[in-house]
């Protein structure tokens, strides 16, 4: 991880500088060039009492190029017609864009260390689990629960931390308010959501992903035809979506296609899966459980 946000400090000061018929872009590109970035996303914004402002359009920044720049800028810039640079010169900005002036040594020193620290912290994040049932009778306690301590139980032994979730009422808005609250606190790596797949007017959790992720992956399970029993929908899906970061897997809700979803799930993520090849494993297992299932029944 290289990018650093600027959090909105994007002005770049350049103090006791004088100018005499200087081409303003050709200074833009200057900088640009020397902090290793597009042209376009650097230029002057005033100019008066021998202060040169530039805004930094780019709000990300590569912080290795831009550490410990203070004296290739101030050469670059002197180099230029019309520019006038003394040993009074310097840069003054806010932010991350005041590492510039920073000792280049030292600054890069910290700045691995931030990425060291950052990796340590994703890792952990990474591997903290939430998990969250869904439906009436899970809420009403007519049904038992077994999907969470099946979850927990498996990831546990596979080196997660799982944490357990309320029960999420049928309502697609409601499960998506709850996955965006749990996403955005940025706490966990992975959400996994169990029931609400299915092809009844209750089932929502797969809209309520895509609410957050319009691109998840939702690859079918199984087919219907709209109108059959109590089929609103054309089949069950799972889905498997990201938002800020945080990877969301909707699994059905008999025990058995849960268990089936979870070696194919830690294989996943062991390798970082795009969410299409991770949904795709999932649902391969899933498909297999629902032809055995059937055969049973013929």
């Amino acid at each position: 991880m290289n990018g650093f946000d600027l959090l909105r400090k994007t002005e770049l000061k350049v103090e006791n500088i004088h100018l005499s018929n200087a081409n303003l872009s050709t200074i833009a590109a200057t900088v640009a060039d020397i902090l290793g970035l597009e042209r376009n996303e650097v230029i002057v914004v005033d100019y008066r009492d021998g202060m040169l402002v530039l805004d930094i359009l780019n709000n990300c920044v590569n912080a290795f190029k831009i550490v410990g720049q203070q004296e290739a800028l101030l050469q670059g810039l002197g180099a230029l017609p019309g520019v006038n640079v003394s040993d009074k010169t310097s840069i003054a900005s806010d932010g991350m864009l005041g590492w510039i002036a920073l000792d280049k040594d030292q600054a890069l020193d910290a700045l691995r260390q931030g990425q060291k620290m950052a990796a340590e912290i994703l890792g952990t994040i990474a591997k903290r689990v939430i998990v969250f049932s869904t439906g009436a009778e899970v809420a009403s306690k007519e049904i038992e629960d077994t999907n969470i301590p099946t979850i927990i139980n498996y990831l546990t032994d596979e080196g997660f931390k799982v944490s357990r979730g309320e029960v999420l009422k049928d309502d697609k808005l409601f499960i998506a308010a709850r996955l965006l609250e749990t996403a955005e606190a940025g706490g966990f790596g992975v959400i996994i959501t169990t029931g609400g797949v299915g092809a009844e007017d209750k089932d929502h959790t797969v809209e309520a992903v895509k609410e957050l992720d319009p691109h998840a992956a939702t690859p079918y399970i199984c087919h219907f035809e709209v109108g059959t029993g109590r089929h609103v929908k054309d089949g069950v899906k799972i889905a498997v979506g990201e938002y800020n970061g945080t990877i969301i897997i909707s699994l059905p809700g008999p025990n058995d296609e849960v268990k089936a979803s979870l070696e194919p799930i830690v294989n996943g993520l062991k390798i970082e899966a795009t969410k299409q090849d991770l949904a795709n494993l999932i649902a391969i297992n899933l498909r297999s459980i629902l032809r055995k299932k059937m055969k049973q029944s013929d």
